[in-house]
């Protein structure tokens, strides 16, 4: 294995640690010691809930915690599926060869099992929503299913990923309105290019190995422009994010506050180095913030002045 990527995301201590072997294998398979991926999925949905005019807060806050719910349940059958998909390519790559399923932890027949009780609850907390959220969020399992595969057939898996992870987007924006519109489309596409932008970061972690086994991705493929592309996926996404509070006609709150985010995206951009892996994981995982920072401006586009 490539010097390039000896590191791993895994993190087997505070609470993990201390859960049997078994189900720190499931906790593990899940992704449940690495949050961020919750983070990442909540937030688009959180946008798309703050966004339209008019919701009770009530209701906003209700939405609110069941797609952090929803986001927890999701992200972790997100994660198996890909897990199922690549295990055998896991195991090639030094970041995730001590995957659950990779290593031998797990067996397909415990992590399908796993799969379809997370469903189970996922389809619980869908039906706590309007009839056009269930329609939506039944079709957004078929991005899911489809993501894993995408990197053995396209250099742009991490543009299928910003289509999956963004799906919140739209669906908050359904549940809290109960209908969709250009503001949601252009919250969505806003959506997409971040994933798509940070998602690169992400993938830079292992191309070496991605080369060496013939994993493609948007992160090989950019690596020689980097600091352009990533720019341009940012650039786009606040365009795009204020045309979303133009049509929504959210007050100039927003504004003054997403100079907070256009803040955070203009630094991450300007110190991209595609050849340190831990760089870039930490840049990844600042993302958490700029997508507060952003949910935080649509919540003050709401205060009326």
């Amino acid at each position: 294995m490539s010097t390039h990527t000896q590191h791993t995301d895994i993190k087997r201590t505070g609470w993990v640690a201390r859960l049997p072997p078994t189900v720190q294998a499931y906790a593990l398979l899940a992704r449940l010691d690495r949050p961020i991926g919750t983070w990442l999925l909540w937030l688009p949905g959180v946008w798309g809930i703050l966004l339209p005019q008019g919701v009770p807060a009530l209701e906003r806050f209700r939405l609110i915690v069941l797609f952090l719910i929803g986001s927890i349940i999701m992200r972790s059958a997100g994660c198996v599926v890909n897990d199922m998909w690549d295990r055998d390519i896991d195991r090639q790559v030094a970041r995730t060869a001590n995957r659950p399923l990779a290593s031998g932890a797990l067996r397909m027949r415990q992590a399908a099992f796993f799969l379809m009780v997370l469903l189970f609850a996922g389809l619980i907390v869908l039906i706590q929503l309007n009839p056009l959220s269930w329609v939506l969020g039944v079709s957004s399992l078929f991005l899911v299913a489809f993501y894993p595969l995408a990197k053995r057939f396209t250099w742009w898996p991490q543009l299928v990923m910003g289509f999956t992870f963004g799906f919140g987007a739209p669906l908050g924006y359904a549940a809290a309105a109960g209908h969709l519109a250009w503001a949601q489309a252009a919250l969505y596409g806003a959506t997409i290019v971040w994933q798509l932008g940070f998602d690169t970061i992400y993938g830079f972690q292992d191309m070496e190995d991605d080369a060496r086994i013939g994993v493609k991705s948007t992160s090989r493929l950019m690596r020689g422009h980097a600091r352009l592309f990533i720019g341009c996926c940012y650039g786009i996404m606040l365009v795009l994010l204020g045309i979303s509070a133009l049509l929504s006609k959210t007050s100039c709150l927003f504004w003054l506050v997403l100079l907070w985010p256009t803040f955070l995206l203009t630094r991450q951009v300007f110190h991209i180095n595609p050849h340190s892996p831990i760089l870039c994981l930490q840049q990844f995982q600042a993302n958490r913030e700029i997508g507060l920072t952003v949910a935080l401006a649509f919540l003050a586009g709401l205060v009326a002045l």
